[in-house]
């Protein structure tokens, strides 16, 4: 079909990651026909250089940590330590799991499936293995990659990035994790239960400094409790190698040493050299610029992922790209409210979000409009039994909605759920706290935190 210059899609993407693959599939179901265009493998940066490999490596060093604790539960048990080849072996079947019936569905669906790097070649059309591809839209999703900062160069020896650290072949005995992000933190913690002696720097005052300041200091505690190491508030100066690894310099002249650098500062759009700005679409330092409903300036042209200024977050692309198919498909569609995202960062312990932060919230409504409350998981039976820490955070407009749910604890991003339909319904705590939630759950937890916020605490101080 592409090879055949009659053959006009309806949509033609470009890019087979979250964003991409979701529209291609929701489009199909719509009774569009859509070409899709990946130089990689369909799923992208989530199914194979990001999500779900780094949850592979954090459940790994989470069996780690249960084995050598298990004493504490009175399980005998030895930790003997980590085999990477197996771990590898491990994480690459759960990959090969989810790319095979990601691959069944898009074959299901009837999306012609086309593997080349593709280049934007006028507003309607894509070129790519020699053949020009038409659509009457052409959807841009070619995801992003790890980025550096200015005068650091990632050489995948010394100094690496986050898709070198999936996979290396050893475990460090030492790495500096320049970025206290999610990136930073996730790889901290799969690398410390892993055995490895870690130092993350950070040139913000807190780890995860997107998060509420609350569950930032909470990380904070528990990552001082497992025994790694943070440097905040000064920014990085210098990398140079040594004999045996490498050392980094920040601005202060404190230095550090350590086996690998993983630079953990972000990820930058794909978009250099694909012709976006020769068609016209507005861009803003290599991100494409979009409304609402994800329309470029160019109108047969839209734009969604981590190609656009929006959050980072596969799922967050999976919505956009369904959002997209929808309206070409003629369907209403409501933009997205990117507060309404749930968050959850993978370390141990997790740390989840949904919602404004509560410095956010009165930045908005004002100090005295907003009421915030704290519930230990101390007295939650089931966080107990698991023998975590942590808490959940309500911000609350005084006598209105709940506007952010902050927890952090293990297990905190599978009760994120609830979370999100409490901020998304505009629910008042009293409405949560007439839900009966089972016991002894984490879940639980959430109903207790809102009972106290509607003045009728159970199992916590008044």
């Amino acid at each position: 079909m592409a090879n055949d210059a009659s053959t006009v899609f309806d949509l033609v993407i470009l890019g087979g990651g979250s964003g991409g693959y979701a529209a291609a599939l929701r489009g199909a179901q719509l009774g569009l026909d859509v070409a899709l265009i990946e130089k990689g493998k369909v799923g992208g940066t989530c199914l194979h250089n990001g999500c779900i490999p780094t949850k592979a490596l954090l459940h790994a060093g989470e069996i780690a940590d249960q084995a050598r604790e298990a004493d504490q539960f009175g399980v005998k048990a030895t930790f003997e330590g980590i085999d990477i080849e197996a771990v590898h072996k491990y994480k690459d079947e759960v990959i090969s799991g989810l790319y095979k019936g990601l691959q069944g569905l898009i074959a299901s669906r009837k999306v012609t499936y086309i593997e080349g790097e593709g280049r934007l070649s006028s507003p309607t059309s894509v070129d790519v293995n020699g053949q020009r591809v038409q659509g009457r839209h052409v959807l841009l999703a070619t995801g992003s990659v790890p980025k550096s900062l200015p005068g650091l160069e990632i050489d995948g020896n010394r100094i690496i990035s986050s898709d070198h650290a999936l996979k290396m072949d050893r475990v460090p005995q030492s790495a500096i994790v320049l970025g206290g992000g999610v990136i930073g933190v996730e790889f901290a913690s799969a690398w410390k239960s892993f055995g490895s002696d870690v130092t993350v720097i950070e040139g913000l005052k807190h780890l995860v400094p997107v998060e509420d300041e609350s569950s930032s200091k909470l990380l904070e505690r528990a990552f001082r409790k497992r025994g790694i190491k943070f440097n905040l508030g000064t920014f990085f100066e210098k990398a140079e190698y040594t004999a045996e690894g490498v050392r980094v310099t920040l601005a202060d002249g404190k230095a550090f040493e350590a086996e690998v650098l993983l630079v953990a500062v972000g990820r930058g759009p794909v978009s250099a050299g694909l012709g976006y700005e020769e068609q016209g679409v507005a861009m803003d330092r290599g991100f494409v610029l979009v409304d609402e409903y994800m329309q470029t300036n160019v109108p047969t042209i839209s734009a969604v992922g981590d190609l656009v200024p929006t959050l980072q977050l596969a799922h967050v692309g999976f919505a956009e790209g369904i959002l997209v198919a929808e309206r070409l498909a003629g369907l209403k569609t409501v933009p997205i409210d990117y507060d309404g995202v749930p968050r959850v960062t993978y370390c141990h312990p997790e740390v989840a979000s949904v919602g404004i932060t509560e410095a956010k919230a009165k930045e908005i409504y004002g100090a005295d409009k907003v009421v915030a409350l704290k519930y230990n998981l101390a007295g939650n039976g089931k966080s107990k039994i698991l023998k975590t820490a942590g808490e959940i955070k309500l911000v609350q407009v005084k006598d209105g909605a709940v506007v952010g749910v902050h927890m952090v604890g293990d297990r905190m991003g599978e009760q994120v759920g609830e979370a999100q339909l409490i901020y998304n319904w505009e629910a008042l705590p009293a409405e949560v706290a007439q839900l009966i939630h089972a016991h002894p759950t984490q879940s639980e937890a959430l109903g207790e935190a809102h009972l106290a916020l509607a003045g009728k605490p159970l199992h916590s101080h008044d």
